[in-house]
């Protein structure tokens, strides 16, 4: 048995890694938004906040109605109770990472959890 899970995926639509990478306290997603489409829905969440890792691309985020500009390299992270959806702008697709985490879980972080 080994510590670690390793896993290449292809360019498509969605690709969700929970189950491929065994992933055991978050969810995350590798999307790609074709130009001039969107999310086809508006979601929230219960518990869980997302970050978004803008990987490629250019859109918008429409978050309780605000919409925020979305370009390569940026970073965004959404309370659960936010409505959200997402949009590739209308030239370029948008290629993100979605990072699910369940809000207020962490307990330590880089030095503080590390074992050296």
């Amino acid at each position: 048995m080994t510590n670690f899970t390793k896993v290449s995926v292809a360019d498509d639509a969605r690709t969700e890694l929970h189950d491929k990478l065994v992933l055991t306290g978050a969810e995350v997603s590798i999307n790609k938004l074709l130009a001039g489409t969107s999310v086809p829905f508006v979601h929230s969440h219960k518990q869980n906040e997302e970050v978004y890792a803008i990987l490629d691309g250019e859109g918008i985020a429409e978050i309780d109605g605000e919409k925020v500009p979305l370009k390569t390299g940026d970073w965004l992270r959404i309370a659960p109770c936010a409505k959200r959806r997402f949009f590739a702008s209308s030239d370029k697709a948008l290629k993100y990472v979605c990072i699910q985490v369940k809000a207020g879980s962490l307990d330590g972080y880089t030095m503080s959890d590390a074992v050296v």
